[in-house]
């Protein structure tokens, strides 16, 4: 079923690659809670993040050495785990090589797109859990 809106954890240091795939998500027709784009200036950005992450139906973390580092991804993937809103939707996104397991030892439990290998091939798997086809024109 295709989210309601998705919450994107990624770390500050891949801004380019998270702007990248929120932007090829929602061209797809999937609502992206992305900070840079969701929160405005002058709130309260620890308070959005819990409110979104309390409203969002979907979890994608991106994976990489910085976000495996990242104490705030750290903290929404925790959440994500402990909640039932995400059973069954928590999504692992590999960005570059990393020891995921750094954040939880239970990523591993999730199946996982890989965008080191084949991009496009990676959409098709994440836009398929939702039922959608990837259409590489609507790539960012």
């Amino acid at each position: 079923m295709k989210p309601k809106e998705l919450f994107l954890s990624h770390s500050s240091k891949n801004c380019l690659v998270a702007n990248r795939i929120t932007v090829t998500l929602r061209n797809h027709g999937i609502p992206v809670w992305y900070s840079p784009t969701s929160i405005m200036t002058a709130q309260q950005w620890q308070d959005e993040i819990g409110k979104a992450l309390r409203r969002c139906d979907w979890f994608m973390v991106l994976l990489s050495t910085k976000s495996v580092e990242s104490i705030w991804v750290k903290r929404e993937l925790h959440y994500a785990l402990r909640h039932n809103q995400y059973d069954d939707h928590i999504m692992p996104v590999i960005i570059e090589p990393c020891d995921f397991e750094e954040l939880s030892w239970t990523l591993e439990l999730f199946q996982m797109a890989d965008f080191t290998n084949n991009e496009n091939q990676a959409y098709t798997q994440i836009l398929n859990a939702w039922g959608i086809g990837f259409d590489q024109t609507k790539a960012s």
